[in-house]
Formats: structure tokens, C-alpha cells, sequence
């Protein structure tokens, strides 16, 4: 696993593994115990220039290559990750924090993703359009737009960076992907070394580790990409959007939740507790799809609120590398502070902590917190760890009205004895994705992924990728002779 950070602490740029020629380095930290993994010479504005240009002469050749040639390297792709699992898993403990479980979560995902981007290279089909004109033809093909620049987060890096990156390439774009810098190896560089292995051609992708202060909106700006895939929040989402926008580029934006787990008055409380602590606590709630708040019926709120407590306080945290540890440290002291200020401002407006997890460090044990104002901003907002707000509520419509009290629409899920009660509750939430009987976090192959709101605009996954990273094309034939007018 150490070789990765060592072998990997580079850019990777038109097919060469070479250090940035910034002034300044990027410090990869392991966020549990603060071992330094690696340190990585930022890219600069030149770099990030020189990756475009790679990626831009390198898809011409690439998007007349024969697409189950291209399926090739995907499918080599796919079994180097089912190899190297061991090794992908440890580098994410270390350089996310992540649990055992967390990993082997995130890497099944993965796989699947990559299975996909086989079938992907294949999707493309063109249409015959019937004319008004005599012996016209009109032809609608489906072409890769070009080059897609790719801005992956920290949380899940592996599968978030090769979840964009992987079906652009598979449908014939250049890709220059920049990862988070509290992940530049797991997000950046491991995604690179596997497709480079896995056969292809040098300059197609390209990996540039660096920071804005550095380059400031070059990525987003550079005049070769035609489509920004953005995950991550929402302000800097907004920025994306509005930067793209002004450059008439496209951009694909999955960003930050604020996602409710509905407890109804005739659900299976202990099923509803197991999923409403999953949905909160994995990962150690460092998910943009993980429910912040947990509303649940008056007339069931004590007996649940119990049963989730006692879960709650059940939940071993600690060094992630144990398998036994369920909660893991956050990514960092920034987010680790702004946590405890969450947990902090509750209680100073009148809420009551059920549980109060201890802090250490990077370590953020779970809380659990009830009786917070209706009005508090707090309900209002993404909160990015292991914090539950329980919410009690009288009856269907003050459910629906709390859940849809938000600015995100991400996910969400409703738990409930009768299935089309569920459903009927799904159809009033203002998502663009919501689970009966299940946790909110989800994510299939093949089924549109994305939200509604401040939670981003755009799907992935699927057919959905076709729109996200390819574009049509008129061409039309006339067989015989048009008439025209002078």
C-alpha cells in the first residue's frame, strides 16, 4: 500500500508520470493519526493548459477507434481494480479515513461502475429522422463532445472520480480530472496508474494535482473542455455553474443533501432504526445522499427514539484500520471544528443531546440531538458528519412539509407497513431520488443519479451518462434536388 503514495505523488500528464512545477506542495495526510503519506509539487496554470492540450490531441484518434476496441481497456480496468483490491482498500484507510467496511462499500461500487463503462462504449446509436422535403435524409449522430474536465471529492474518491471519468473515456472523450486535495492519490493518481495499465493511450487522461490558490478558475475556464462534471458542495457548485454558463460550456453538477429518513407511524421500528442509522453514520456521515434528519411519528417517536439511541451508543469509533470500527475520523480539523460549532449552536438553541459524541482530534464521535427549533438555520443546512437531528411530527402532511423545508433535494427514504403509502409519500418530495423501506444512500449503475434544487442540475449513471458527456449531430443528405426560392 506505501508504494502507492510514493509511486503515485506526481501528475500525470500526456501519458507521463512528472512532478508540478509549482512553488509549493501539497501535503497528503492519513486524517486518524496524522502520518504523512506524501508530499506532491502542485501543477500550475501551464500544467493544467498542458493536460487539456494532451487530452484534446489525444481524442481525435481515440473517438475513431472502434468502440469494442475502446471496451477493451475498460474491461482490463475492471480486473487490475479486482486485483489490486486489497491494495486500492488500504489506501483508502489511510488516506480517507475510511473503515474496512467503508472501502469494501466504495470498491463494490467501483466494480460496478466499471462494468457498466464496458456496456457504455457501446450505447451510442444514431437515428434516421423522416423529412417534410422530398429525397431528403436526415441522420442525428451521437458524438463525444470532446474533452470533459472532472472535479472529484473527498469522500468517495475512488468511485466518484472513475464514476465520470471512466464513461466519458468509454464514450470517446479526452478527460483531465482533478481530484480533492485531501485526496490526490485515491481520487487522482490510482485512477490514472489502473487505465494506464490497463492499456490506454497515453494523453487521454490526465491527472493535475493542485489547489485554486494556485490556478484560480483555469480548470473550468480553459477554453478545451466542453463539459465540467462537478461533485462536491454547493457554493462551489454555484460558482461552477455560473463560470461554465458565461463560457457556454456544459455542466454536470452533483452536489451536497440535506436528506430526511421518514419513520411513519405503521413501519417496522427496529428495520427503520438499523436504516436510519446506516443512512446517518456511514462513513461517518461524510455523504452528500446521508440523512441529516431523522423525522419520525409522535406516536412512535419514543419507542424509535430508544431503539436509535441505543444503536447510536453501540457504534465502535476509532482507528479505521480495525475492522471492528464503524466510526473513522473526518477528513480533517476543519470539518472536525465546524462539527463540534454544529453540536455547539444546537444546544445553545434550546436542543437536547441524547447522545454527544466526544471529539479527538479528527475523531467525531456520533451525536444525537432532539428538540431543535423549527427555525433553526441548522435544519436548513448539509451538515457533513456524524451528527442526527431527530425531529418528531403529527401525520403525512407535516412530514411531507418538514422533508421539503430545505434547499437540497437530494435523496431520502420513507419507512412504512404499506408500499403504496410509501410511494404516494415519495411522489410529494421534492427530489431527485427517495427510497421506500430502505436507507438514502443509494447508487446503481444504471439508474439517474442527481438532485433537485441546490443539490445540482444533470444526471449520471446510465443512459443519463449519453447526455452528460456526448452531444448530437445533424446531418442531413438530399438524394435528389432541392427546389429554392431565387
Amino acid at each position: 500500500m506505501s508504494s502507492y503514495f510514493t509511486d503515485l505523488a506526481q501528475q500525470y500528464i500526456d501519458g507521463e508520470w512528472r512532478p508540478g512545477s509549482g512553488s509549493w506542495d501539497i501535503i497528503d495526510f492519513n486524517p486518524y493519526d496524522d502520518e504523512k503519506l506524501a508530499s506532491i509539487t502542485i501543477a500550475t496554470v501551464d500544467e493544467v493548459d498542458q493536460a487539456y492540450r494532451a487530452a484534446a490531441r489525444a481524442q481525435k484518434e481515440w473517438a475513431a477507434t472502434n468502440p469494442y476496441a475502446r471496451r477493451a481497456v475498460f474491461e482490463k480496468a475492471l480486473r487490475l481494480v479486482e486485483e489490486r483490491e486489497e491494495e486500492i482498500s488500504e489506501a483508502i484507510v489511510a488516506e480517507l479515513g475510511g473503515t474496512r467496511l467503508k472501502a469494501a462499500f466504495e470498491l463494490h461500487l467501483a466494480k460496478e461502475f466499471l462494468r457498466e463503462a464496458i456496456h457504455l462504449a457501446l450505447r451510442p446509436e444514431g437515428r434516421i429522422i423522416p423529412s417534410p422535403v422530398d429525397g431528403k435524409e436526415n441522420r442525428v449522430y451521437r458524438v463525444p463532445v470532446g474533452v470533459v474536465g472532472v472535479i472529484s471529492p473527498f469522500n468517495f474518491p475512488f468511485l466518484l472520480s472513475l464514476k465520470s471519468v471512466a464513461p466519458a473515456l468509454a464514450l470517446g472523450n479526452g478527460v483531465v480530472l482533478k481530484p480533492h486535495q485531501n485526496t490526490p492519490i485515491v481520487g487522482g493518481s490510482l485512477v490514472a496508474r489502473i487505465f494506464e495499465d490497463a492499456g490506454l493511450p497515453g494523453g487521454l487522461l490526465n491527472v493535475v494535482i493542485t489547489d485554486i490558490a494556485e490556478i484560480g478558475d483555469a480548470f473550468l475556464e480553459h477554453p478545451v473542455p466542453k463539459v465540467i462534471s462537478f461533485t462536491g458542495s454547493d457554493k462551489v457548485g454555484r460558482h461552477v455553474a455560473t463560470v461554465c454558463a458565461s463560457l457556454f460550456k456544459r455542466s454536470v453538477l452533483e452536489l451536497g443533501g440535506n436528506s430526511a429518513l421518514v419513520v411513519l407511524d405503521d413501519a417496522d421500528l427496529d428495520y427503520a432504526v438499523d436504516a436510519a442509522v446506516f443512512s446517518r453514520y456511514v462513513h461517518q456521515g461524510q455523504v452528500c445522499m446521508a440523512a441529516n434528519r431523522v423525522l419520525v411519528d409522535r406516536s412512535v417517536a419514543d419507542a424509535f427514539t430508544e431503539k436509535f439511541v441505543a444503536k447510536v451508543t453501540s457504534l465502535k469509533a476509532g482507528d479505521p484500520r480495525d475492522p471492528a470500527t464503524v466510526i473513522g475520523p473526518v477528513i480533517n480539523s476543519q470539518q472536525a471544528d465546524a462539527l463540534t460549532g454544529v453540536v455547539e449552536q444546537a444546544l445553545a438553541e434550546g436542543a437536547t443531546a441524547l447522545v454527544r459524541g466526544a471529539r479527538t482530534a479528527n475523531l467525531v464521535e456520533p451525536s444525537v440531538l432532539t428538540g431543535l427549533p423549527a427555525d433553526s438555520a441548522l435544519l436548513q443546512h448539509e451538515v457533513f458528519g456524524p451528527v442526527a437531528f431527530l425531529i418528531p411530527f403529527d401525520g403525512e402532511e407535516e412530514a411531507v412539509r418538514i422533508v421539503n423545508d430545505t434547499p437540497y433535494g437530494l435523496s431520502g427514504a420513507v419507512h412504512t407497513g404499506d408500499v403504496e403509502r410509501g410511494v404516494n409519500f415519495a411522489k410529494q418530495i421534492d427530489t431527485g431520488m427517495f427510497h421506500v423501506n430502505d436507507g438514502t444512500v443509494h447508487d446503481e449503475p444504471i439508474v439517474p443519479f442527481g438532485g433537485e434544487k441546490h443539490s445540482g442540475s444533470g444526471r449520471l449513471n446510465g443512459d443519463a451518462m449519453l447526455d452528460a458527456f456526448t452531444t448530437v449531430k445533424w446531418i442531413s443528405v438530399q438524394h435528389g434536388r432541392s427546389g429554392f426560392p431565387f
